[in-house]
């Protein structure tokens, strides 16, 4: 079995990232999220769980307990899937709130907290806000608050699809004139160019 490539991080929004966990990469689909312990490799790469607290549930949690949760994050991934095709091109507004029913449940769930640490310069205390990670669905946790400041910090007529011919990758386009087309230049950027140039070539 061929290694799982690392996590596409292209997006420029953590929420859009979530959905691209499952890709195309290499003209093979690769989901990052089919197993528990894929879903806990996304989570560490993505950098939205401490890495001690996915190895506490690693040695805590069943592994069936694991993919169960990825199997509810794969449905999260769809649903919000769906939503952001639906609405991308256009501003959220009050009428868009009933679709969102199931992501507010989700955040209804978190079981943050407000906690004094020190500052790395030990010098100065600081005010931070943790989470308990009590049960492997408590992964779920993160993703929900990435995909509300997806729906709440984002302008919908930004995001964009790839313009690749097999890529299914979403990102958010901040460049001057909106004009980003590929998820990456350096992949199906380059494989259009390859394209147009064996095009050219074929006319001539």
């Amino acid at each position: 079995m061929m290694p799982r490539p690392d996590a596409i991080f292209v997006a420029d929004d953590l929420g859009l990232d979530f959905l691209n966990s499952i890709a195309t990469p290499a003209d093979v689909v690769v989901d990052w999220l089919d197993s528990g312990e894929g879903l806990l490799s996304w989570l560490e790469q993505a950098r939205m769980v401490p890495a001690e607290s996915l190895q506490a549930l690693r040695e805590q949690a069943m592994a069936d307990e694991l993919d169960g949760v990825a199997a509810q994050a794969r449905r999260l991934r769809d649903w919000f899937r769906t939503f952001v095709e639906a609405h991308m091109g256009r501003p959220l507004g009050h009428g868009d709130l009933a679709a969102l029913a199931p992501l507010n449940r989700l955040l209804e769930r978190d079981e943050r907290f407000e906690k004094v640490v020190a500052k790395d310069d030990g010098d100065r205390l600081d005010l931070v806000s943790a989470r308990r990670w009590r049960t492997p669905d408590s992964l779920l946790l993160p993703i929900g608050e990435a995909l509300a400041h997806t729906v709440c910090d984002l302008d919908f007529r930004d995001i964009r699809a790839c313009e690749g011919h097999i890529c299914t990758l979403l990102f958010v386009d901040r460049t001057r004139g909106r004009g980003r087309r590929w998820c990456s230049m350096a992949v199906c950027g380059n494989r259009a160019k390859a394209a147009a140039h064996r095009a050219r070539k074929r006319g001539r």
